[in-house]
Order: structure tokens, then sequence, then C-alpha cells
């Protein structure tokens, strides 16, 4: 570093007086899609000593950290700022917060959750009793028995490795805050946000997959029509 024009980042100069902590801003460009911004909060120092000096990370934005899938954010709807806190609570090893984040939302949401599922039922042309018991559910003010209610009672397009996935989700938040460990309660974390990702993939790959397959049934039918149609055409 030298004193006078040290750091330049898309058309910005920053210039630093030796032996004093600057605080400035970094934006940085993705090298890929060359849209998407990350912005960092730094403190430089320059010692002027053959222009060395010390940086040091502040904060960044957006926050570290692997990126939530678009069918989780989707299926959490109202809640993605409490699951995304949790998200970084989880980040960065804070178990108890984490867990409170995640049981908060799942709790919050449980009518979407069980609302998807009703979509799926329906479109997977499940049993008329399956979706009175998911109505049921959904409607019913205390999550624990709705849960209890659906336990056996869901399309087996969404069991996880054969279990219920609200039922497991269940039985992680079932289990006390208080009771727990800072290290249990991030693993228990873990697996609630594990759980719930899977269930929002499997949610939308079998309402996906039903449209196609809807899709083909509705193009093969129309097509034998109109072959038929063009047939009874020549034989008059």
């Amino acid at each position: 570093m030298q004193q006078g024009s040290i750091l330049s980042v898309y058309d910005k100069s920053y210039k630093l007086k030796i032996g004093q902590w600057h605080r400035t801003f970094l934006d940085y460009r993705c090298r890929n899609c060359r849209k998407n911004f990350k912005t960092f909060v730094v403190e430089v120092k320059c010692s002027g000593k053959g222009g060395n000096g010390e940086a040091m990370k502040l904060g960044e934005r957006p926050p570290f950290g692997p990126n939530v899938p678009s069918r989780v954010i989707t299926l959490i709807g109202g809640d993605r700022e409490l699951f995304l806190a949790g998200r970084r609570a989880e980040n960065q090893g804070m178990g108890i917060g984490a867990f409170a984040y995640y049981r908060r939302v799942v709790e919050n949401q449980k009518g979407r959750i069980i609302d998807e599922i009703i979509k799926v039922a329906k479109r997977i042309k499940a049993s008329e009793k399956m979706i009175q018991i998911l109505e049921s559910a959904r409607d019913e003010t205390q999550f624990a028995a709705a849960i209890e209610s659906i336990k056996s009672t869901i399309p087996q397009v969404l069991l996880i490795n054969g279990h219920n996935p609200l039922t497991l989700l269940h039985k992680a938040l079932s289990k006390g805050l208080h009771a727990q460990s800072d290290k249990e309660c991030l693993q228990l974390a873990t697996s609630i946000r594990a759980i719930l990702t899977e269930l929002a993939e499997r949610l939308g790959q079998a309402l996906k997959e039903q449209a196609e397959l809807d899709d083909a049934v509705k193009n093969l039918l129309k097509a034998g029509s109109e072959k038929s149609s063009k047939t009874e055409n020549k034989s008059e």
C-alpha cells in the first residue's frame, strides 16, 4: 500500500493516511454472471513501510453462507427473514438461536406446509379421505395435535426414507430448548433445516412431474382424437 491512491475497485479510489485506520466499503461483482454484487465493510491501515499495511473485514452483504434453495423460501412464505436468521445462526455455530428460529418458522407455517401437501394429494388423485384428514390437520390450531392426526396420512411420494417428514420435524421440535446443550440444539437445528429443505424439494418435484404427466396424457389424447377425425373424413 502507498499513501494516496491505494485501492481501486470499479472506478472507486480510496486514500489512506499512514498509521490511521480507515473504514470503507468494497463492492465485488460476480465474475460468472457479471451482475450480482457482494459488499464488504473493511477497515484498512497503511503502515508506510514499503506499502505494507493491515486490513480487517467487519461484515459483508449478502451474509456469508450457502444459498437457501428457492423452493424453501417459497414454502415458508412470510417467515423468510426468520428462516435466514436461523441459517446465519447455524452457520455461526449458535445452536440454541438456530433451533429457536427454525422451530418458530415451522410452527408458524404449519398450515402453509400442509396446504402444499394437499396440493400434491389432489394432483396425484389421492383418496377423498386422505384429503379430508389433511384439511382437518391444516385447520387444527395446535401443532402437536395436527401432526399426530396425519402421522400415517401423507402421499407416499413425499416420504423421506420411508418416514413422514412432518412427524420427523415434530420429533425434533418437541425437544425442550432449555434441556439441550448448545451443541445438541445445533444438531437438531441442522436436521430440521435438512428435512424442511428436502420436503420443499419433494413437494416441488411431485407437482412438476404430475403436471408433465398430465400434459403428456392430454397431448396424446388430443393426437389420437385428431387422427380419428382425419380417418373419418377420409372414409366419407
